[in-house]
Order: structure tokens, then sequence, then C-alpha cells
């Protein structure tokens, strides 16, 4: 028999009032502050993301990691264990004293739905708390409209309700990663594509089929935010994220944060100019339109093929020659990014097959040390751990950021809301009782 169903970690209501700017912020650059409630919640979320990122983790082990006292690490995860996000996995024997229970993420303890919307192609998926693909769907299309979107949508919940061993009711919201001048309006310089899309607020578009609060995120802002949580990124607390697909962008992750610039414009590598003629760019050269254009003009049809799968035999020419035009083009802009950001690593992922995305980095890497001799300590450059899917599975990571996991926005008071108080989430038979 299943418990009463209230996911929320936190004290925060289910009809979210953060945004995406919200989550940009940091502490650092921000004079709002926090009180002891927002507090516990932050708290309570970094637990929560400590047991996720470390299986078999014992609550003393918490409590080191944590600087929290043992019995209010003892109070979090018997409210997550209360909460079926958490289970016990079994003891962990000592010297001495008694043995300490280990614990895990629930996988099972709840999911979310990302949608990833693009000229070319719909794409939804669903992940668990450990961030594994529950189940997928996607369409091709020569140039998809907003009832392809919405087909999509609606062809995605139903084979996510026959989907073994996913629970309807613990679904925490959808996230939709789509290219970020469609959010902002119809730019000249974009397609017909762009302004089939002008007047569409995708919010209300979907909000007819989607029955969970929906959080709109641009691509690179999605793959970032789950490279960040479900990829490789999580081995580095910086990190400089480049997405090639039709457009070309990046993103930048400090202390485990990704940061959208002062005006929400960071990344733009694809407007960065090729030489003197300010209207020849980098995504001309780097994107997976530039690549799709050159199959095309030597004779191969890929309009609607799966840009992630292999490629025949017969296009290697075309595709050597790309990556190594690519990854020339590429160096000045990943120098900029070594020398001003210095990140941990440079994390490349596209809807490209995997071997593809290798050797871009490869030479990218190997041309990026040519060119900046003498210098120690050049980021690597490697592929992502999520490069098919990354926009949908980031899109995905939002509601959980929203519902279960730690971000800065948690800490600050930006503006008032109506929120319910972190015990409520916990079955009455947990609460003390009031002084």
């Amino acid at each position: 028999m299943h418990r009463p169903f209230n996911l929320t970690v936190s004290s925060r209501s289910t009809k979210s009032n953060i945004t995406s700017d919200d989550r940009a912020v940091r502490l650092g650059a921000s004079l709002s502050g926090t009180n002891l409630e927002r507090a516990a919640d932050y708290n309570q979320r970094v637990v929560t993301q400590i047991i996720r990122r470390n299986p078999d983790i014992t609550r003393k082990e918490i409590a080191v990691m944590t600087n929290l006292a043992s019995a209010t690490i003892s109070n979090m995860v018997a409210r997550l264990l209360a909460r079926d996000l958490v289970i016990e996995s079994g003891q962990r024997l000592g010297r001495l004293g008694q043995p300490a229970m280990r614990l895990r993420i629930n996988p099972e303890g709840g999911y979310a739905i990302g949608l990833d919307v693009d000229r070319d192609h719909v794409t939804i998926v669903s992940i668990d708390l450990a961030g594994t693909v529950r189940s997928r769907f996607t369409r091709r299309f020569a140039s998809a409209s907003p009832n392809d979107v919405v087909r999509v949508v609606q062809e995605g919940i139903a084979r996510i309700k026959r989907a073994d061993g996913i629970r309807f009711d613990r679904i925490l919201g959808m996230g939709v990663a789509m290219p970020d001048d469609l959010r902002r309006g119809d730019p000249p310089h974009r397609s017909h594509w762009y302004k089939n899309w002008s007047d569409v607020e995708i919010r209300r578009l979907l909000a007819s089929v989607v029955p969970w609060s929906i959080h709109i995120e641009d691509h690179v802002a999605a793959g970032t935010i789950g490279e960040a949580q479900f990829g490789d990124g999580h081995n580095h607390t910086s990190f400089f994220y480049i997405l090639v697909g039709g457009e070309l962008d990046g993103g930048m992750v400090i202390d485990g944060t990704f940061h959208r610039g002062a005006n929400a414009r960071s990344g733009g590598l694809g407007c960065l100019p090729l030489g003197p003629d300010p209207t020849e760019v980098l995504r001309d050269v780097v994107s997976s339109s530039a690549l799709s254009n050159r199959l095309e003009t030597a004779g191969f049809g890929v309009a609607l093929s799966d840009p992630t799968r292999a490629f025949p035999p017969q296009y290697e020419p075309h595709i050597a020659a790309w990556l190594e035009d690519a990854s020339d083009a590429l160096v000045p802009a990943l120098t900029a990014v070594d020398r001003l950001l210095d990140p941990a690593a440079v994390i490349i992922a596209g809807r490209l097959p995997v071997d593809v995305l290798d050797r871009l980095a490869a030479a990218a890497h190997r041309k990026l040390v040519a060119a900046v001799p003498g210098r120690t300590g050049t980021a690597p450059i490697v592929r992502a751990g999520l490069s098919r899917d990354a926009p949908a599975i980031g899109a995905a990571t939002v509601p959980l950021l929203d519902r279960i996991l730690p971000s800065d926005a948690i800490l600050l008071k930006r503006r008032r809301s109506v929120r319910t108080p972190l015990l409520d989430a916990v079955p009455a038979r947990m609460r003390k009782a009031d002084p």
C-alpha cells in the first residue's frame, strides 16, 4: 500500500514561484537575505544530493561532509525515508558500536519529464531520481510545428503511462528545452521555422495536455544543467559546456552553478566572428547544420536521418574534412575560454554520433595545446556523458531542482511567497509536539 503522496523534500509549495532567472543568482552577487526556513530547506536538499551522489553513504559520513549535527542529519534522513526518496541499502559493519545503516537515493521516489523542441526533431524523455532514462520518444521533422509538438507530447505521455515501474502520481513536472531565440521572439536572421513560432507561448500551448508544472529553459542551459547533475559534469566543480546542434552555444558552470551572465546571454559561441568579415561566424562551420549542409552538397540526403547514429562509411571523407575545419575554427574561442575562465574541463555535447564527438574533442584539444605553447594545465576537452538527448534530459532535471535538489535560489528571499512549512511534508506520526 502506497503512502499518501507529497513528494516535495522542501517546504516549498507545488506551484513554484522560482523562475529560471532565480536559479542563476549567486549569493556572492546578491544582497538578498535568507531565513531559517530557507536554510533548512536548502540543507535538506544538500543531504538529498549527497545521498544521490554517494550510494551506500552513512548518516555519520553525511554529517562529516555537511558539518551539520548528527541529530540534524538523522531528522533529515527520517524525512527522506518517510517520503520514499531514500532507501536503506544494508548495514556497514564496523569494529565498534552498532553497524551503520547505508543509504541510497530511491530511483522510484520520483520522476520528471523532459521535452526537447527543435526544428528537425521533438524528443520527450522521462527520468527517475537517479537520472536514469525510463522512457524516450522522438519524432523527426523537416520543420516541427506547434501542432507537431503537441502530438509528440500526447504520444510521449501515453507511453510514459504504459511504461513499467513509473508511478504517474510521482511525476514532479515537465521541463522544456528549446532554442534560446525561439523563446525570445523572432530574430530577423532566423529561418521561416522561427516565424512559425513567433506568436506561440509554449507554456500555454502545452497546458491542455500536460498535467504538471512546466519549466522553460533554452537548449544550452538545459544541457549544461543536466550534464552537471547527471553527466560527467558532476566530476568537475567548474566546466565549460559546448552544445553542437543546429546552432552552437556554450554554458559555464562555476562552483557547481550555471551562470547565464548579466543579461542571460552568456555562451553565445556561434555568433563569434571567424575573421574580418562579421557575416562569417563560428556556427557557420561548427554546427550539425554545417555538417549536414556539407553532406547534402556531396549528394548525401541527411535531412530526416537520425544524426546520433553512426554515419555510413561513404560519409567518412566529408566528415573528416568537417572535423578538421571545425576544430580549427574552435581554437580561438577555446583559447579565450581556457585563458579567461580556466575551467577544469571543456565538455562537448550534441546530436552527433559518439565517435564524431570524440574525434572533434580530441582534435580541438590537440590544436588548443599547440596554440598555447608553454601553458600548463590546459583544460581537457571531452565528450559529454549526456550526448544524444542532452537538452531533453537537462530539461527533465529542472523540475528536480525545483522540488528536490539544491540550488542557490532556494536561499534567496527574492520575493514573498506562500510556502508550506517543511514539517507539513512529513506524516503527522513523525512530527514533534509543539512546545
